[in-house]
């Protein structure tokens, strides 16, 4: 796979991103692109011409960093949905002094800290399904009630229907990061056939 740096100005606010054009013999009929913070990767058929590259260059761009306004609760709405889950899956048991997003972190996706009944979530669950941000919230929520991860605390959960779900897609996640290709903290992708 051969790979062409360029660097543009995008109509998205002014926002510089790098973009990397990358063109493989095996892609035939789709081009795809994501974004991987300020950088933008364009994935081509090898057999494209220069002025192809160009034009599909510019169109997936553009897709990919168009203002997009995806919902990112806040704070108190994120502490409101743990009253939920709390009252709905742990008979309102689990009372946490506070929930908040937090930057990304480097090895998980959230923390708990029982001592002072705290709890971090990771912004970069901002970008998956709302079952998915349920389920690690409600996981946390049950270390307030027991804080390891032996019978007791899987018993807490097992009430939520798609815990089991939930973990296969934060496994997926987290083994793709490991990829060349992959979605990192901020990702949007787009996918098209040619």
């Amino acid at each position: 796979m051969a790979s062409v740096n360029a660097v543009g100005s995008e109509p998205t606010g002014g926002a510089e991103f790098a973009i990397d054009v990358r063109r493989s013999a095996r892609r035939r009929r789709t081009v795809s692109a994501y974004r991987d913070g300020q950088r933008v990767v364009v994935m081509i058929p090898a057999r494209f011409s220069k002025a192809e590259e160009r034009e599909w260059v510019e169109r997936m761009v553009a897709r990919v960093t168009a203002n997009r306004s995806p919902r990112r609760p806040g704070d108190a709405a994120l502490a409101r949905r743990a009253a939920e889950l709390s009252a709905r899956y742990l008979d309102g048991r689990a009372r946490p002094s506070s929930v908040r997003w937090v930057p990304a972190m480097r090895t998980r996706w959230a923390s708990c800290t029982p001592a002072d009944r705290t709890i971090r979530l990771s912004r970069r669950l901002q970008e998956m399904p709302v079952w998915v941000q349920d389920y690690v919230l409600l996981h946390e929520l049950a270390h307030l009630l027991e804080n390891g991860h032996g019978p007791r605390f899987w018993r807490l959960l097992e009430a939520y229907p798609r815990t089991e779900r939930a973990r296969g897609y934060l496994d997926g996640i987290s083994a793709a990061a490991n990829l060349p290709i992959s979605p990192d903290d901020d990702v949007d992708q787009d996918e098209v056939a040619v």
